[in-house]
């Protein structure tokens, strides 16, 4: 016992990291409780809200700190648990994909390629700056952690207590708006500073350590470290003026209609294992997700969009399946292509998925992307594969089913000529 205990003693910072946060939650819940003996002194709910978050991080953090306990005699344990998670190429069963897109599209191809394969790298856009995200971004100067948190929760199991603790919302108090997932990003953060820059939270080792929690298959990396924003022209709606506005969460309030997007700065660095993901991978599926906002951001960092021209993978655009106001409102599925054709040149993907069912049951008022005009220039340059993918209860998202399936149909005849 004692030899395992100083093996575990001597490990990197995930154990660090947990046995400092039990104490700290510990610390935190107990104090709290003996506050809530004197009732009316103190603001009760609040004092209620920091009970349940110390609780479940201590929780959290005890189950992990004896885990690692029982994993430090294992054989050949990487020195660096960040390092030997985001250097992974390819573990146990099925084809090596990258996925590339944002927090609310992007999870559908995740949940339904996960039963195809374990070797999955989900890369995502960290220019969000709306909702707890941003709050978080601006109080705590963190990358947005929101669009991470869902990509991470559609590679875990779906059912777990923890996923659903991990996705779970504060809807009172001075938490709302808030996520659980969310808060635990940025306290891992927090407590998990960067080693090559101790003025930085480390994000990387914080979603390292996160994913491990939930056991996910495959892993989610941001496409930048950087501190970027989206800046948008947009047409406003009854005019031709165009207006530049700055920020996700500005774009989506603006009446009018996106045109195009840059980045501030424009000329980020690339999250290198980011990088060297799509240049390892066998196949990379773009989107589905919000055009603009979403999948041109990661696009538009430089060694992102010189990386898909270099890598051998087969490469594959899922197209929406309805439009979305200010972004793509009338769009068809040309105009997404060539919306991206404007942005990163030709060269980014060889095949485009899109649906072609447009049923009315639980549709409500979702205008559905249209199918290419027959004579579109993106039939010559691209093979272009109609199927349904529509969702039964949510019809204009993707089912992940049907998504995974038309994805992996359309991969077959480039494995079976050799892409691997």
């Amino acid at each position: 016992m004692n030899l395992r205990f100083s093996n575990w003693m001597t490990q990197k910072v995930d154990s660090r990291i947990w046995l400092s946060t039990f104490f700290i939650s510990s610390a935190i819940l107990v104090v709290t409780l003996v506050l809530l003996a004197y009732p009316g002194r103190f603001n009760d709910n609040a004092l209620v809200l920091i009970v349940a978050v110390a609780a479940a991080l201590a929780t959290i953090a005890s189950t992990y700190a004896l885990t690692s306990v029982f994993r430090a005699d294992a054989p050949n344990r990487s020195d660096s648990a960040a390092d030997a998670r985001n250097d992974k190429v390819r573990v146990g069963r099925g084809m090596n994909v990258v996925a590339i897109g944002g927090g609310t599209g992007l999870p559908a191809t995740l949940r339904g390629l996960k039963a195809y394969t374990d070797n999955i790298t989900a890369i995502v856009t960290v220019a969000d700056d709306g909702g707890s995200s941003g709050k978080l971004r601006r109080d705590l100067g963190i990358l947005p952690p929101g669009d991470l948190r869902n990509n991470i929760a559609a590679l875990a199991d779906n059912e777990s207590l923890m996923t659903k603790l991990f996705q779970y919302r504060f809807s009172t108090g001075d938490l709302e708006g808030h996520s659980f997932g969310n808060l635990l990003i940025a306290a891992l953060a927090d407590i998990a500073m960067d080693n090559a820059d101790p003025q930085q939270n480390s994000l990387t080792v914080a979603l390292v350590e996160t994913q491990r929690i939930l056991n996910i298959k495959g892993r989610v990396l941001p496409s930048t470290l950087a501190d970027v924003a989206i800046t948008a022209q947009v047409k406003l709606a009854n005019s031709e003026r165009v207006i530049k506005v700055k920020g996700e969460s500005k774009i989506e309030e603006i009446e009018g209609q996106v045109s195009a997007i840059t980045l501030e700065p424009e000329r980020i660095p690339a999250y290198p294992p980011s990088v060297q993901a799509i240049l390892d991978a066998d196949l990379i599926v773009i989107g589905p997700g919000s055009l603009y906002t979403s999948i041109l951001p990661n696009l538009l960092v430089p060694e992102i969009a010189a990386a898909l021209r270099a890598t051998d993978a087969y490469k594959i655009y899922v197209c929406n399946v309805a439009t979305q106001p200010v972004e793509t409102s009338g769009y068809d599925v040309a105009d997404h292509v060539m919306a991206m054709e404007r942005h990163v040149g030709r060269g980014t993907f060889h095949a485009v998925i899109a649906n072609n069912v447009y049923p009315r049951l639980n549709a409500g008022i979702t205008q559905y992307v249209s199918l290419a005009p027959k004579h579109s220039e993106i039939y010559q340059r691209y093979e272009v594969y109609y199927t349904d993918l529509t969702d039964e209860e949510r019809p204009w998202r993707h089912d992940s089913t049907k998504l995974a399936r038309a994805i992996t149909d359309l991969f077959k005849p480039q494995q079976a000529m050799g892409i691997m």
